[in-house]
């Protein structure tokens, strides 16, 4: 088949696959039946897509023989896909004999397909006696609790199967019993991933996993009738993380007698699920005879006082435990008594009860701990010696006193690090800020109390306990979120993509192949009735290089992929790009096994292991701390190019141990994807699988972050029809973005003349700053806009603004100085579209002052001197030690001596200073001497 023609009728692909052309070396084969016109489309060397009218069916069954014939072709396959087939007995019974001869077929998906019960058969019996295949992924097929069944039957025989994939195809409650007893049997099957209308799908599977200590990981996920989408069950060995997020009550009791003998599981998180204390006594069973679980979630429970009675009977005899979350519940101080009796004595004689504990929380508006509550508090607070962290959240019921009697009853204890009273109502006046000053006084082991949203700190009056504590107030760029206190949160609708890695990794690549992967299935058309929308000649020679951004609609969740740069001259915007604090955002750090795709020069273990370090100390560096409710980064390795490795190699088992080792170095401070993902970046059969995780992985981090504002993702549509009536335009003047709130949105309207205005600009400005941080639109508040399209700033500006070339366009003496005038003109130069008679959309939009103040934001360049309007701008890149040159020093002489600071974080070997923070640092030096000083 020739190289520079992608498109090919049937039956001449047909022929070379016959003829075993020498030229065919093909890995993926994906076939589209019922197609409105028949056609073969080579996406890559090793890929094609073949698709066929319902006219020309016949074709189907001849390609499959074809390729039982052609041992050469068929010694390559490697992945098969079928979309819209509906089989027949004699296909079927094709495509068995061509998985039995099959030495390398490692992957079948089965899409939209139709099956009845004789071929269901016999795919089972295939199944049965294959030795090859690893994964199977079957797709609104409509296999129902019968094909469940088969699947089970011939999984009890196969050892080699190592992943299943049943999307909403239904098995209901009596495929998932067949399932689980092949997992009781099976010791195989390393993932299993299930979509079914019945949330109680989900029960058998994972207490079969969990009964069985299987190291199996399960996914679950429920959604029908107009149901959005949801997960019901997650379970990560390699994380040894359970979170249940939806399951009736008889279904946890189900789970929870599974966890008893139970040694996969440490971390237990059922935030949300409504619980009952038929529940809490087999849960309390659990706590007694476990010996691994470290860390239990119960929040927003509905446990009541029966349940925690139960709970903390089973606390007594549990010596694992370290962590356990109550807040959000609805018992009263009985149960607050009965929850602190194990962890509290009640005379000198007495040993405690429970000494593992470390961390526990409680509280809530329907929490009442009243007189008792307060009582068992002050006395766990007085005689424990374990619990290091005590969480009391939300609380109504406890009055000022109360919290001065807590503070002065920790006087004398001496194991107690951290105390949150998030959100207590009672936590204020000037007699529990003098109580707290004076407990910071005579108690040196307290290291943080978390007192927001409380009256104390709204008031300003917890700023001197910050001080004392040796802690930051909140930051400048932090919004307010007190003023929109009374406003009513939702789950957040977008989440962002990041895509990491270094130049030739293949990002650019793979964000159009998941692009397409996308479209493909948000239209419900197979991939090759998309519309391929080819760029136009100048477009492409003016294209931009840099940060990028695509945009994806999945149901109604909002999708975008952040493609970060690998080129260096971009790596100091990566610091504002990375995502806010509690915002819903993953990464994908993505290396190719190859130093460059021209050649074939495989990386060593060592080089691809030093790429994907560099991404992860970089998004640990970044990442905020994250509060107790907030994730750690999530990461997901991808390594490309992997079609160009025939065999597995040492080398590749190499790189897939340093990887191991770079798991187990970065645990606790991101949350590892346990797959890593080898793929050919071309190839939209090869990223099918990493489309399906980000789609998926996207509603899991949506329902695990802090909601935000409802207002939020009301404005979302309002500035899109905004945009729809302004011809679309990418950016939005403050005082444009004022009168939008004035006639829209009654909640940001100011009502009289009377009303203060300032606070009604602090809640827009509050508003603009949420939207920033979960990336809908990019606002600072000194510059007097918003960016509506990310996309356009970061493709069409700032990539622009990163590369100015401006010492040849400067007069100025390489002193690295410019005026600011200057500067405009230089921007206006620079910017102007590169196609003759066409404007700049970047100065429809944008005026070049505003341009200036945006590279002071970014840091691009710095004023010489602040408080003077007409100062001087200090550009680095055109200082004659510039941008991408190794810096000498000035003067060399026998007299000279230079000394200097080496700078490095205190926990290097996870964190470091990245590459934007020193030109910082270098210009801030130069234009402050009294810090240059300072460090000296």
């Amino acid at each position: 088949m020739a190289s520079n023609q992608n498109l090919k009728d049937l039956q001449s692909v047909l022929q070379a696959i016959e003829s075993e052309s020498e030229g065919l070396n093909l890995h993926n084969i994906s076939f589209y039946l019922a197609q409105p016109t028949s056609g073969c489309y080579q996406e890559t060397e090793n890929s094609i897509n073949i698709k066929i009218c319902q006219d020309e069916f016949l074709y189907f069954s001849q390609f499959i023989i074809a390729l039982v014939t052609a041992e050469n072709i068929r010694t390559g396959l490697k992945n098969l896909e079928f979309h819209n087939v509906e089989w027949e007995i004699q296909l079927v019974n094709s495509l068995g004999l061509l998985l039995d001869i099959s030495s390398n077929v490692k992957q079948i998906v089965f899409n939209r397909n139709k099956f009845d019960a004789g071929c269901l058969t016999e795919i089972s019996d295939v199944i049965k006696r294959n030795k090859v295949i690893n994964e199977i992924m079957f797709s609104e097929s409509g296999i129902r609790n019968l094909g469940a069944a088969l699947l089970a039957d011939a999984l009890k025989v196969n050892d080699n199967l190592e992943e299943l994939q049943i999307w909403e195809d239904s098995i209901g409650s009596k495929g998932a019993e067949e399932l689980s007893k092949m997992i009781e049997v099976n010791s195989t099957l390393k993932s299993l991933t299930i979509f079914d209308s019945n949330t109680l799908t989900a029960t058998p599977l994972i207490s079969a996993v969990l009964a069985r200590n299987r190291g199996m990981e399960v996914h679950v996920w429920s959604g029908d009738n107009g149901e959005k989408t949801s997960k019901v069950v997650e379970f990560v060995p390699e994380n040894f993380t359970l979170r249940i997020y939806r399951l009736d009550v008889s279904g946890a009791c189900r789970v929870a007698c599974a966890l008893g003998c139970n040694t996969t599981v440490k971390s237990l998180d059922l935030t949300g699920v409504r619980l009952k204390s038929r529940w809490a006594k087999e849960f309390r069973w659990v706590l007694e005879q476990n010996q691994t679980l470290k860390e239990v979630i119960l929040s927003k429970t509905c446990l009541k006082d029966k349940g925690v009675v139960y709970v903390s009977a089973g606390l007594f005899k549990n010596q694992r435990l370290e962590s356990l979350y109550l807040h959000g519940n609805w018992f009263s101080g009985v149960g607050v008594e009965h929850l602190l009796c194990p962890l509290s004595r009640f005379s000198a004689l007495q040993c405690q009860a429970n000494i593992t504990l470390k961390s526990v929380t409680f509280g809530g508006g329907r929490t009442k701990i009243g007189r008792d509550g307060i009582t068992a508090i002050l006395r766990m607070l007085t005689t424990n010696e374990t619990v290091t962290r005590l969480g009391i959240y939300d609380d109504e019921s406890l009055r000022p006193d109360d919290f001065v009697r807590i503070f002065k009853s920790l006087h004398k204890n001496a194991s107690l690090r951290q105390l949150s009273l998030q959100g207590c109502r009672g936590v204020r006046g000037d007699l529990l800020q003098q109580a707290i000053m004076e407990t910071l006084q005579v108690n040196p082991w307290i290291e943080d109390i978390d007192l927001e949203r409380t009256p104390l700190k709204n008031s300003g009056k917890a700023d001197g306990i910050y001080q004392k504590l040796g802690q930051k107030g909140k930051s400048e760029n932090e919004p307010e979120t007190d003023l929109l206190k009374d406003m009513p949160l939702t789950e957040p609708k977008s989440c962002r993509v990041f895509f990491c890695g270094q130049e030739y990794a293949g990002k650019n690549t793979l964000c159009n192949s998941v692009s397409q992967n996308f479209s493909s299935s948000s239209s419900k058309l197979p991939y090759l009735d998309q519309v391929r929308t080819l760029v136009n000649p100048v477009e492409q020679a003016v294209r931009t290089v840099g940060m990028k951004i695509k945009t994806f609609k999945d149901e109604d969740t909002k999708i975008s992929i952040w493609n970060l740069a690998g080129q260096h001259e971009f790596y100091s915007l990566h610091d504002l790009m990375f995502p806010g604090h509690g915002s819903a955002s993953f990464f994908l750090i993505i290396s190719s096994l190859f130093r460059k795709p021209t050649n074939k020069e495989p990386k060593t273990p060592e080089e691809v292991e030093e790429d994907l370090q560099y991404w992860l100390r970089f998004i640990v560096s970044n990442s905020r701390r994250a509060l107790q409710q907030c994730m750690l980064p999530n990461v997901t390795v991808v390594l490309t190019h992997y079609d160009k490795i025939n065999q597995p190699s040492e080398n590749m088992q190499l790189a897939v141990n340093s990887i191991q080792r770079l798991k187990d170095k970065f645990q606790g401070f991101v949350d590892f994807y346990p797959t890593v993902f080898t793929i050919d970046a071309r190839s939209s059969a090869s990223v099918t699988k990493l489309t399906h995780h980000i789609r998926k992985t996207s509603k899991t981090i949506l329902q695990r972050v802090p909601r935000v504002y409802q207002l939020c993702n009301d404005l979302i549509q309002i500035l899109s029809d905004w945009r729809s009536e302004n011809y679309n335009k990418p950016a939005m003047k403050w005082k444009e973005f004022d009168e939008l709130c004035q006639v829209k949105v009654p909640p940001l309207r100011i009502r009289s003349r009377h009303e203060n205005k300032e606070k009604m600009e602090m809640r827009r400005r509050v508003v603009a700053t949420c939207l920033h941080h979960i990336g809908e639109v990019i606002y600072f508040n000194e510059l007097g806009f918003l960016i509506l399209d990310c996309e356009w700033f970061c493709g069409e500006v700032l990539s622009k603004l990163v590369k100015l070339e401006v010492r040849r366009q400067s007069s100025a003496e390489n002193n690295g100085f410019i005026s600011r005038n200057e500067l405009e003109k230089i921007l206006r130069g620079s910017l102007q579209s590169p196609i003759p008679g066409v404007s700049s959309k970047v100065f429809e939009n944008l005026e070049a002052c505003d341009l200036v103040r945006m590279m002071l934001k970014l840091e691009l360049c710095y004023e010489q001197d602040p408080s003077d309007p007409n100062s001087l701008l200090l550009i680095p890149s055109i200082l004659e030690e510039g941008r991408g040159k190794p810096q000498r020093w000035q003067i060399s002489s026998p007299e000279c001596l230079y000394a200097g600071r080496h700078l490095k974080c205190d926990d290097s070997s996870h964190m470091f200073l990245t590459p934007g923070f020193f030109p910082r640092l270098q210009a801030r030096l130069l234009l402050d001497p009294f810090l240059l000083t300072f460090l000296n």
